[in-house]
């Protein structure tokens, strides 16, 4: 007999890749490995929890693989230094997970000579694309298995297809969807349906429990968090948690994003990310003080297209590795430390320490005095400053307008 046929599985431990497992080796025939690519959003018990229920379903063997500082070193990173906020709003939270994850399942599937690879992603989201254009770029010849996209399955029949094949599990469809990761926990509910509606308090999973105010300081080092409240991180990870545990006990970083979807329809979310808004808001006020002009301009610039190819599924388009070396190269004198105050619902960025602050120089000091030059200096300067819009009006005036 022919050996069966590898697929490997993006396993979440959800309905719809419980699903896939029984479907893809009871109806299709295929050897399913399962794996999961952790990038920060699971704790240990709950991948205990998500090896245990893969085997119960009948996976071949399940691997958890961990990439949590890989995502934070070719991710996280770039969208710090980028002051990343998609419309303004967003800080890229779980949807930038999503390609990371994508590497790691198809390089797993590579490794084991997997025939196929498979997802669970519905026909109606943006995570369809960020799963089938990284696997067709990173290993064209694969196949790329999706049941419950192509079969248009509903709820209940998953549940009922699962049940006639000997599995049960709890899973009733909890009042609102929760994709909780490293750099924040996007929340959809019925809320997030209708343009009038927001998410009321009990749909967030950080609860406010912290009343008053509380100082918090973030040291930068090239950019890179450094410190929390004077402790000393060489895992940046822990740095990120360590702001996150802080921060969301005051309901820091709740908002609603609306935008626009890859495939082209408008998408609403909810989400908390009290970690991403306080270390991207201390960094970009610690750039206002050491960078100059020009390069916090042309920074925005670049940072605002790798926010958007990083949402839209581009990561892998080399663009993305030049826009990264230009960040890197800015933030040299992104160093010192920032303080806040944290209060339920918001905070206040308090000011900067940094030796190479800007406005500690020995120029000036803005509208008190000034030691670099004279009062004649700044009466020629701006002379020849308005000579472009005096020349103009003087014109228009000459043409009787």
């Amino acid at each position: 007999m022919d050996s069966k046929k590898k697929v490997v599985l993006a396993f979440s431990g959800g309905l719809d890749t419980s699903f896939c497992v029984k479907y893809l080796s009871e109806e299709k025939g295929y050897d399913v490995y399962t794996a999961i690519a952790n990038t920060g959003g699971f704790s240990k018990p709950e991948l205990e929890k998500i090896e245990q229920r893969a085997l119960e379903l009948g996976a071949v063997k399940h691997a958890t693989l961990d990439i949590e500082q890989e995502y934070y070193e070719k991710s996280i990173r770039y969208m710090i230094f980028g002051n990343v906020l998609r419309n303004g709003t967003y800080p890229i939270s779980v949807s930038s997970e999503r390609i990371f994850q994508a590497m790691a399942i198809i390089e797993y599937a590579k490794q084991i000579g997997a025939d196929a690879v498979a997802h669970g992603s519905t026909g109606a989201g943006n995570d369809q694309v960020r799963f089938d254009l990284t696997f067709q770029i990173l290993a064209p010849g694969i196949e790329i298995i999706t049941p419950t996209r192509d079969m248009t399955l509903t709820r209940e029949y998953e549940i009922e297809y699962l049940r006639k094949h000997g599995f049960t599990a709890d899973f009733k469809k909890m009042e609102y969807s929760i994709n909780k990761g490293l750099w924040g926990t996007s929340i959809g509910g019925k809320e997030t349906l209708h343009s009038e509606q927001t998410l009321p308090e009990e749909a967030y999973p950080s609860q406010i429990t912290a009343q008053g105010e509380e100082h918090l300081t973030i040291a930068f080092e090239q950019g890179e968090i450094a410190a929390v409240n004077g402790k000393p991180y060489a895992d940046k990870v822990e740095a990120i948690r360590a702001v996150e545990a802080i921060g969301s006990r005051y309901g820091i970083g709740r908002d609603m994003h609306i935008g626009d979807t890859i495939i082209g329809i408008k998408g609403r979310v909810g989400f908390e990310a009290a970690a991403p808004m306080l270390i991207i808001a201390a960094h970009k006020m610690l750039e206002k003080h050491t960078l100059t002009k020009w390069q916090i301009y042309w920074k925005d610039q670049v940072a605002t297209w790798y926010g958007m190819f990083l949402h839209e599924a581009q990561y892998l388009e080399p663009v993305m590795r030049d826009i990264e070396a230009m960040l890197d190269s800015s933030q040299r004198n992104v160093t010192g430390t920032v303080e806040l105050i944290l209060r339920p619902r918001n905070y206040t960025l308090v000011g900067v320490d940094s030796t190479y602050d800007l406005m500690k120089t020995d120029f000036g000091e803005y509208g008190e005095v000034n030691k670099a030059w004279t009062a004649d200096d700044v009466k020629g300067f701006t002379k020849i400053f308005g000579n472009p819009i005096k020349i103009y009006y003087n014109v228009q005036k000459r043409n009787g307008k």
